[in-house]
């Protein structure tokens, strides 16, 4: 009797159930192109908050070390966000960008780093990452029949 209640219950739901199935997906709304990680940060208005830059940073670090390249580097990009002073969150994230092969974000990143700060250690070995990135991007792509030139 309970089979035949649920088996009554279920072909009563089926048809709402396939209509829902058969409706178009929402429509992307139309606007400008963004960066592919700008869709993963929530839209806020960023006012100067040291502190909530810091918390991202750690959770950054926290992805970083699960091997999570591109959830570690959305969250350096938020910290340099809530504090674009925050030269330790530049460094990070141009790292992380250039672990990821992106090497015109990781550009801007170094740069923006070795603007905070030209005395830190890190920043001679940031300007040759800019000027190897930037000798890269300069130079065309070599193709793969262009080494062997046969008789």
């Amino acid at each position: 009797m309970r089979i035949a209640l649920l088996l009554l219950l279920i072909a009563l739901a089926a048809p709402a159930q396939l209509k829902k199935r058969t409706e178009a997906p929402p429509q992307q709304p139309a606007g400008p192109m963004v960066d592919e990680d700008e869709d993963l940060l929530p839209q806020t208005d960023y006012a100067f908050n040291p502190i909530q830059a810091k918390k991202e940073l750690k959770v950054g670090d926290f992805y970083k070390k699960k091997d999570n390249q591109r959830a570690a580097a959305v969250r350096y990009l938020e910290a340099t966000r809530w504090n674009p002073s925050y030269a330790e969150a530049f460094w990070k994230l141009a790292e992380m960008r250039d672990e990821m092969g992106q090497n015109a974000e990781a550009l801007d990143a170094y740069k923006r780093f070795v603007q905070l700060s030209e005395n830190d250690g890190k920043a001679e070995h940031a300007r040759k990452r800019i000027a190897e990135i930037e000798a890269t991007m300069a130079s065309p792509p070599v193709s793969a029949g262009a080494d062997s030139a046969g008789p």
